[in-house]
């Protein structure tokens, strides 16, 4: 395909950044990560444990990598093992990516680490590991995953604060999208106030989409059928209207004149689950300026095949409104589910990385005893 007909490139080129939701060490090493940057523009990638957890456990890639940490320190634990693999990688993507993070003026070209997933409900400690893991990693393009909790908030506030790159993840509800932006505007006032620089902290809040759909269509199936994978992009289109008013109205505006950047929204969870529905809906129906869009492999692939760019993000806002405030006449309460699915979001992760730890130390104890 000529670059220029590539539905990816044109993406990237209409003003929203097409980030990869993917990392493994083969991906590093074999220079497929060069060829997205390359052929697709790729402008950045996101991870998170269900990624990793897939990468070091489904086959060899790491088994060296193991072998050399263990050999430096064979008592280490398979958290610490993890981090050392996780943060090999993101090290390397990251600089990688330096070129797009350069060419962007440092929009793009980020790629992002979560921490650890069981510290979702604690704040100090996800402060406290946010931190670390900033300072191990020790480049410009480098995003900290914070999940969207309740304490997670204030540690998003306290992160920006110190200058920190955040990915804010799991959000699903713009009641909580707006809690995650005043956090974000704090921690800049915050800087602001004590004459810190604020030009060049970057910041995503990853709303994930598909799973609100993949939530409520088995309701409206029998209820509204008509309404059936519509209800998700509606909601994300709401949470972009109220990105537009925030940082267009009056708090950013000195933070903006400071050469402060909006929080730009991310899509994600952008996979169509529902094989009656077209295979790139959530990338096609979310197209529009200031955001990002996440996307895993198989979308990404199907995207860059058949993908339609048209700015769908801004149209037949009154229709999403319409659909969103029909709910409640169906007897459903899009902010129970949406509470419900932060809550399955931050346990999924968990487990996730629970298993990872697992097999890491199966792994550990596999390469050990055939030293």
């Amino acid at each position: 395909m000529p670059q220029q007909n590539n539905p990816l490139r044109v993406l990237n080129a209409s003003g929203q950044s097409i980030w990869y939701d993917n990392i493994h060490r083969s991906m590093l090493t074999s220079r497929e990560l060069a060829r997205l940057l390359a052929e697709d523009d790729l402008r950045g990638i996101t991870s998170n444990p269900s990624i990793f957890d897939k990468a070091i456990s489904g086959g060899h890639d790491y088994d060296e990598a193991l072998r050399r940490l263990l050999h430096a320190n064979p008592s280490q634990s398979s958290r610490d093992l993890f981090y050392a693999l996780a943060s090999e990688d993101i090290g390397i993507a990251a600089d990688l990516l330096l070129p797009v993070y350069v060419a962007t003026d440092g929009v793009d070209g980020m790629v992002s680490l979560e921490v650890s997933p069981d510290l979702a409900h604690d704040t100090e400690a996800t402060i406290r590991e946010a931190r670390e893991l900033h300072a191990h990693l020790h480049r410009p393009n480098v995003m900290i995953k914070v999940p969207a909790t309740r304490a997670g908030l204030p540690a998003i506030e306290q992160l920006i604060a110190d200058g920190i790159n955040i990915n804010v993840t799991l959000l699903f509800s713009v009641d909580r999208y707006l809690d995650v932006a005043d956090a974000y505007l704090r921690g800049l006032e915050r800087r602001f106030a004590n004459d810190q620089p604020v030009q060049r902290i970057a910041s995503v809040a990853s709303f994930f989409v598909s799973r609100v759909d993949s939530a409520l269509d088995p309701v409206l199936a029998e209820k509204a059928p008509g309404l059936q994978g519509k209800i998700a992009i509606a909601n994300a289109k709401l949470a972009y209207q109220r990105f537009k008013e925030l940082y267009t109205g009056p708090r950013f505006q000195a933070l903006k004149a400071a050469g402060a950047r909006p929080q730009r929204l991310l899509w994600a969870s952008t996979s169509t689950k529902n094989p009656a529905f077209r295979d790139v809906l959530y990338v096609e129906g979310l197209i529009g300026p200031e955001t990002v869009n996440t996307i895993p492999p198989a979308t990404y692939a199907a995207f860059r095949e058949h993908g339609l760019v048209a700015p769908t993000l801004e149209k037949d806002w009154d229709t999403a409104l319409a659909q969103l405030a029909s709910l409640p006449d169906l007897e459903i309460d899009l902010t129970a589910v949406t509470d419900r699915l932060e809550e399955e979001g931050v346990a999924a992760f968990a487990q996730s990385f629970h298993n990872l730890l697992a097999n890491i130390e199966a792994k550990a104890i596999d390469l050990a005893a055939t030293a």
